[in-house]
This record gives structure tokens, sequence and C-alpha cells, in this order.
């Protein structure tokens, strides 16, 4: 069969679950897009029987041009240029630096791409650099690169989370801005790649947020909307990126930053990071030094760290050789994401290791200056009629000397005296009126501001146990290592309305408590408490192997489902009752297939 006649047998047309006929998806052109053959072989030779299919659209926006040499000679095989510089595609999209590490293994395992570990590195930076996103547009999603758990509530509708989150993270796509005609053939992408997508595209959804059709024409395909929406959400150019592109320059790190870094399960842990310039302005080495405010233990860390697109920071440091402890971070070498502020004053982000990522530090970074710096405050809040309570501040630059009037706590606090005062720690004490505001204090020293650093509270009102919705994965021999699931419990303040779970909830961080499992019943022989792993007095879930077990009734596997419960050793509820928070865990299989770039922070 010639190309002509396989093109045009995969062009005939099918027909959909309402009787409508549809252009069949899966025909040769998409194919060639795929394996970068010249689809102008095809063209030639089927130019008289082929109509044009609106599934191969023809790109119609202006692109931005390739201007870097490595990146033209080892994309413009393939992706061939025209005058003004465009590479074909990849003009016509922008990513995070993961996203460009993604694009090089595909081409690399389906396309033949021959490129080593340094040029891809430069690829991904270059990228990175002309086709990446602007500070306002990579933060809304920054979850997924700094592989936080989260409940994604940034799905339009039902109709868009079938078609676009019913196989991975809504972020995703998110990280990505790409023309009208390149969203298209993402979906064609899909359509050849991933047998079960185009009956997902397809697949009616009960969404009451659609519109219904006039005049009884057809509903559109889940796929139509979600590309209606994704081409007005995220069109290849914005305001923000236009805008970033002019202040876009060489990040400029280098100096002292202090950190401050909530460990769960460990607790707040300050210290200090210095960057060094290594080769370019946009490498660095980093040496780390963190101390614990829970138990006073100390970690120095080593590493290195790169900038890609003038903000976004992908680093590694360790503490040296590996140990084996699963959660403890001098154990193990962590993979840094954070995002630099524009005005590269602060930096926010994670510092993550494990199997699947589960544990790690969440950032913060305030760059060193002349005057007072507060980074945190200890313990994490006050209570309202406390009198005579210490109060540490941890920073930087304290002046010698300071005196009550130096400092500023808010409404209703009120420093008494300065017990001690050294350039990085200050120690007070302080009264807490009765009715002072409830509520996140700003800490004032000299014209330094530690914004909402100082939560004052009533009572405890509530429990919440974190991660509210939590995975864990059984282990399995050798090849597949455990997931485990670290929890905290957070007290918190029901704040000045008085009605939990509501915006001006006041949180009073770690509190103390007993931590338990209970069973979820889904089923009446439900057992799954009783074998799906362990958790310790420190909240740290250890997951059983996967089975099957000869234990268990018929054999099954060790997954599950449970609540995770905190029961508090003090607080109480209006009953007089324990206050307990719950979160709920899904215990389930090893991850088989892995999909990850580590080799960006490298």
């Amino acid at each position: 069969m010639t190309l002509a006649e396989t093109a045009a047998r995969d062009l005939a047309t099918d027909v959909s679950q309402t009787g409508a006929k549809r252009p069949h998806r899966r025909h040769l052109l998409q194919f060639l897009a795929l394996t970068a053959l010249p689809a102008s072989i095809v063209l030639a030779q089927s130019a008289k029987e082929l109509p044009r299919d609106p599934s191969n659209p023809v790109e119609t926006e202006a692109g931005i041009a390739i201007k870097d040499p490595l990146v033209v000679e080892k994309c413009g095989t393939c992706h061939t240029a025209d005058a003004k510089g465009n590479l074909s595609r990849i003009s016509w999209v922008r990513t995070t630096p993961e996203g460009w590490a993604q694009v090089i293994r595909r081409m690399a395992s389906l396309n033949g791409l021959s490129i080593t570990p340094a040029e891809a590195k430069a690829v991904i930076r270059s990228l990175s650099a002309s086709n990446g996103l602007s500070p306002e547009e990579a933060r809304p999603v920054s979850y997924l690169p700094e592989h936080r758990i989260v409940v994604e509530s940034n799905i339009p509708n039902e109709t868009i989370r079938q078609s676009c989150a019913a196989c991975h993270a809504f972020a995703q796509p998110l990280l990505w801005r790409r023309s009208k005609a390149e969203w298209g053939l993402l979906r064609n992408l899909h359509v050849a790649m991933y047998s079960q997508a185009d009956a997902q595209f397809r697949k009616p959804v009960e969404d009451p947020t659609q519109p219904v059709p006039a005049n009884g024409a057809p509903k559109p395909l889940p796929v139509e909307v979600a590309l209606d929406y994704m081409n007005k959400t995220a069109p290849l150019m914005t305001p923000e990126w236009t805008k970033w592109q002019a202040r876009q320059s060489s990040a400029k790190l280098g100096g002292k930053w202090l950190v401050n870094a909530f460990l769960p399960g460990k607790g707040l842990y300050v210290g200090e990071m210095m960057l060094t310039p290594a080769g370019t302005d946009d490498d660095y080495t980093t040496a780390i030094t963190l101390k614990s405010l829970a138990d006073g233990s100390t970690l120095t860390r080593s590493g290195k760290g790169l900038v890609y697109t003038g903000y976004s920071w992908r680093g590694t440091s360790s503490s040296g050789p590996a140990g084996a402890r699963p959660d403890a971070p001098q154990d193990h070498e962590t993979r840094e994401a954070m995002q630099f502020s524009p005005d590269r004053k602060s930096a926010e982000g994670r510092w993550f290791w494990g199997d699947y990522t589960e544990f790690g530090f969440n950032v913060k970074l305030s760059r060193a200056a002349a005057e007072p710096t507060v980074v945190a405050t200890w313990p994490y809040a006050l209570k309202a009629g406390a009198r005579g309570a210490t109060l540490k501040l941890i920073g930087d630059a304290f002046p010698a000397g300071l005196k009550p009037s130096d400092l500023d706590l808010g409404k209703g606090v009120t420093v008494t005296k300065v017990v001690s005062n050294s350039p990085t720690e200050a120690v007070l004490t302080v009264d807490v009126a009765p009715d002072a505001t409830i509520g996140a204090h700003d800490v004032g020293i000299g014209g330094s501001i530690l914004a909402a650093g100082l939560p004052v509270y009533k009572r405890v009102d509530y429990i919440k146990v974190t991660p509210e919705t939590a995975i864990a994965r059984l282990g399995c021999s050798e090849k597949h290592a455990p997931g485990y699931q670290q929890f905290d419990a957070l007290g918190y303040d029901a704040g000045l309305d008085g009605k939990p779970y509501t915006a001006d909830d006041v949180s009073l961080g770690p509190i103390d408590v007993t931590w338990s499992m209970e069973e979820l019943p889904t089923v009446y022989y439900d057992d799954d408490v009783n074998y799906v792993g362990k958790l310790s007095p420190t909240a740290l879930f250890t997951p059983a192997i996967d089975g099957p077990n000869p234990e268990r009734k018929w054999g099954r596997n060790n997954y599950g489902e449970v609540w995770v419960v905190a029961t508090a050793k003090t607080e109480k509820d209006a009953l007089g009752k324990p206050l307990k928070g719950k979160a709920f865990m899904v215990v389930s299989v090893p991850a088989y297939k892995r999909w990850d770039q580590p080799e960006v922070a490298k």
C-alpha cells in the first residue's frame, strides 16, 4: 500500500456516539508529525486525494525566533526553519525547564535525537530563556515542579477535568503556552500515543456548568471544550511574557540568603544559604547551614544550582554520604525548586527527596542586607492573655543594645524586656493583652517588617491534619521502593468571625497530639487498617509490601484506604473532649512508570 493509499484509508470518517461523522484522528499526518518524517512526501503524493484536514492546522500566529546555534543544530534537522528564524513546532510553544526536558526525552526515544547530557542541559537552558514562562505564569502551578501533594482547585469544570486531568495533574497543560494550532496538535499527539485518549476526549460528561446547545445542535466534544479553554487561558503570547522578556536578565543572586524552612514532622528550621557564582552568573555553588528550633540540632549542606529564565532556581544539596533513614534530611540529597521574586529580594519553593519526592522542606529565602531582617519567630504563636511569655526573633543584622521601644509586635502585644540579643537572635519577654487582636501580627524591628510573622490566638478551635488527602505506595522487592507519607497536625483558631474553615482562621503551627489510624469502611469486610502499614508516634507512615497476603481474606494485596487521626493531648472541644483531626490516605500499588526530570537540577 502506498503512502497516499495509507493516508486516504486513515482519513476515512468514523461515526461518533451521536451519529455525526467526524474526521478520524489517527491519520498518517499525525504519525509523521510524531516520527519527524517529512510530511511533504505525503502531500506531494496525495495532494489531489486529501482535502485540507482541520486536525492538521496551519500555523497563523507569529512565532518566537530561535537564534541559539546549538538549538538550531540539534533541533533543526527535523524542525525546519523559516525566513524569520522560526523552527517548526518549537517556535510556537513555551514551557518550564521540566517541560523542555520532557520534549528532549521524547525526541530521543521516539525520533532518534542524538544529544549528550551537556548539550541537553544547554538546550534546556536556552529554550527556557527564549521560550519559557514568566514568573506570573509559572507561580500558580509551581506546585508541580515542586512536587507538592495538592488537591487541584483550579479545574474549571468536569468536562475539562475529564479531558485534561483524568490521567495527569491539570498543572501539566497549564505549565505550557501554545498557539491555537499547537493546542490542536497536542490533542493529536495524545490520540496517537495513548490508546485511551480518543475515547476519553469523546466520552459524554454530566456537567451542568456547560450551556445547552441551541436549536438541537450537537454538544461539543469534551476535548473541544478543553481546547477552547486552553486557547483562551494559555495562548502563546501573553502580556506577562512580553513584559518579562524586557526584564529578563542574569539573576545575580550571589551572597547570603536567610532561610526559613519548615519540614513536616520535624518543625521549623532557620539558617543561611550562601550562593557563590560558578562559571557564569546563573550557575552557583551553595553552602547551607540550618538549625532546628524544635530540638536545636543543626544541618550543614553543600551543593549547586542554576537559574532558568532569570528567576527559576533548580539545584541539589547534601550533607554527605547517603544514609538509611527515609525521613532524615541529613541522609539524602535534596532537589531544590524555587522561584525568586523579580526584585531578587526573596524566594519560595521546596527542597525535596525520596523515591516519590514525598519528603521536603517548605522554604522561604530573604536576601541579607545591611538593615535588620526578621525571618522567623519562636514559638509559632502566642495566646491572648499570656503574661511574661518568652519570644525569640531570628534573623540577621540585629543592632546591639536593642530596647523594647525598637520593636513592634502589633496591637495588644507589648515587649516588656529584651533579655538578650545578638546579630542573629533577640530573646524577648512579652505580654499579650486578653483583647489583643486575633490574627497574624507583623513583626517590626527598626525599619524591617516580617509580614504576618506572629500569630496571636484565643484558643485552638480545630486541628487540621496535613496533607488532608494523601497517598502512600506499597513496597515491592528491590525494584519498587515504598512510598512513605509524613503527616503533621496543625492547630487553628477560628478567627474573628468564630467560624472554622473560613478565610480569617489563624494557623498556630504544629500542636502536641497522639497519632492513630482508623478504618475507612467501603465494603462490609473492610480490614485495610490491619494490613496497609504502620504509623509511627511522629506520624511517619511506612507502607507494607505489596502482596498477595495469605493472611488477608481472599489473599488480597495490602492496598487500602484509611483515616489518619490526630488526637490533641491538651486541647478540648466545647464538650470537653480532646480535639481530633483526620486525613484521608490511599495506600496504593507501586508506580510502575515514572515521569520526572531530575536532570534540570544538575
